[in-house]
């Protein structure tokens, strides 16, 4: 399993303009399959685990609601840097992603994180 997700990291790495960090967790268990940050200080893990909780709130507010929608992304914009958590169709992972504004293309990133985010759909 791994070896496709090293590659999603690589990809995202590689390709993505300000990349800072990246994760892939699972929302039932909050456990991470993989991440990695360019930042010593930025640890993905722990982000992850909170976003879980944003996952969770929004699940529970679209429940409440009686909506029928599903969650595609949720998009954090702070000053300095955009946090763009991608919710699996299933619900069963997301994929945590933080960019520095100043450098990122907010419309390139999202695309270029659902190209990638194929391979592990069909993976995971």
């Amino acid at each position: 399993m791994s070896n496709f997700l090293d590659q999603f990291i690589e990809d995202i790495k590689t390709n993505v303009p300000g990349f800072i960090a990246v994760s892939v967790t699972e929302v039932a268990t909050g456990v991470s399959y993989v991440s990695h940050s360019n930042k010593a200080d930025f640890d993905p893990d722990i982000a992850s685990a909170f976003n879980l909780e944003v996952v969770k709130a929004k699940l529970k507010a679209i429940s409440a609601l009686g909506l029928s929608s599903s969650i595609q992304d949720i998009m954090i914009t702070l000053t300095d840097q955009i946090h763009i958590i991608d919710v699996s169709e299933k619900v069963d992972y997301f994929i945590y992603l933080a960019v520095d504004s100043s450098s990122a293309n907010l419309g390139m990133t999202r695309a270029l994180l659902k190209k990638y985010k194929k391979d592990i759909v069909q993976k995971l």
